[in-house]
């Protein structure tokens, strides 16, 4: 990775600059970081050592380009062209452009932009819903090869699995605020975009905790040192095919426990056999249905990304079916919220069997229960 800050400052437009980094930092030094000027750095990508080779080289990995302010700020409208013609004849270089000013790009790109650079990624920052709904839709019209997502820092519970059902986005990361002053980030927001993700087959990185970070309700405040490495060592990074969930680590629920949580959920509850299946249940048995419990399991959940994820087990039709949506057994999603199974894994035999276990011990609790109403 190497960085390219062809000018330093910015102005906050919107929540997620509230604690912005470059400020805090500035402010330090006795620095306004609203003030916008040129680098020294500004022509790095042309610049040489005396033997000849370029500073910035292929090998160094991407070139995060404009990190101290935004490359498409207003006051840097006179010095972008030149940083176009230096990114033009670097193609060799990947540049990643992030930026909360997506709406500005149109007037920024160089003439020959044509449908976008093949070296060129737009990162467009989304910290809150209304800054998804703002920018996305934006990033997604714009003549771009490849775009990203970065909620950073993560301000609340994000819905963009519209935007990534286009097939459009490359890549997601999300993370919290870091700072004295940061802002809570909850691990169910991360969670949920996360599962987006899998569902559209989209990478995703869980970059940082931030220093308030909340998960299972409880608030944990974190050192600057430990809020990537623990981001890292979660597991919940995210890449299609590479089997990077398997190693997650996570507890079943307590059954009894689960079956008093579902009892108290109004959505869980309101499932009950019919009298349909009840007769399928006395015709075919428990053991068959227990097969078919099986059956339905490895075929529709077990995958890493099963076909049609949350669509996947109807309303009706079969006990098994009921038993899922009674049981939070329905999909990878309610799997991972109501029995920590992480989204993104292929399912063990022994994740299969418990999914299996928990769907049949609900069906025998409601064929009591039907049995002895009156």
């Amino acid at each position: 990775m190497s960085i390219w800050n062809p000018w330093h400052g910015c102005h906050k437009i919107s929540p997620g600059c509230a604690h912005c980094y470059v400020y805090r930092r500035d402010e330090s030094i006795g620095k306004d970081a609203s003030v916008v000027a040129k680098t020294a750095e500004y022509d790095l990508p042309l610049k040489k050592y005396r033997q000849g080779e370029y500073k910035l080289r292929p090998e160094d990995g991407t070139v995060f380009t404009c990190m101290t302010s935004d490359f498409f700020l207003e006051d840097a409208d006179d010095w972008r062209p030149g940083c176009w013609d230096m990114i033009r004849e670097r193609t060799d270089l990947h540049f990643h452009i992030i930026t909360k000013r997506i709406d500005r790009f149109e007037q920024c790109v160089p003439p020959d932009w044509g449908d976008g650079w093949d070296h060129v990624t737009v990162c467009s920052t989304c910290e809150n819903q209304d800054r998804t709904d703002c920018r996305l839709p934006i990033l997604l019209s714009l003549p771009i090869r490849h775009r990203e997502v970065i909620a950073e820092p993560m301000l609340g519970e994000i819905d963009m699995a519209k935007y990534l059902a286009t097939g459009l986005i490359e890549h997601v990361t999300c993370g919290g605020e870091s700072g004295p002053d940061a802002r809570p980030c909850d691990f169910r927001w991360i969670q949920e975009v996360r599962r987006e993700c899998i569902r559209c087959g989209v990478p995703f990185t869980f970059k940082q905790t931030g220093a308030v970070f909340i998960k299972d309700g409880k608030t944990y405040r974190v050192d600057r040192k430990d809020q990537i490495p623990q981001a890292r060592k979660s597991g919940y990074s995210y890449r299609p095919g590479a089997g990077s969930a398997e190693a997650i680590r996570y507890r079943l629920p307590e059954r009894g426990e689960l079956f008093a949580r579902l009892s108290r959920s109004a959505f869980r509850s309101r499932f009950h056999l019919s009298e349909k299946d009840r007769a399928y249940l006395a015709e075919k048995g428990m053991e068959t249905v227990r097969r078919h419990a099986e059956e339905l399991i490895a075929s529709r959940l077990a995958a890493e990304n099963p076909e049609n994820d949350g669509k996947q087990t109807p309303m009706k039709g079969h006990p098994v079916f009921i038993a899922q949506h009674a049981t939070a057994c329905c999909c990878r999603s309610c799997l991972e919220k109501w029995h920590h199974i992480p989204a993104g894994k292929t399912l063990t035999e022994a994740e299969q069997a418990y999914i299996a276990d928990v769907l049949m011990e609900w069906i025998e609790k409601e064929r009591n229960r039907q049995e002895t109403v009156p």
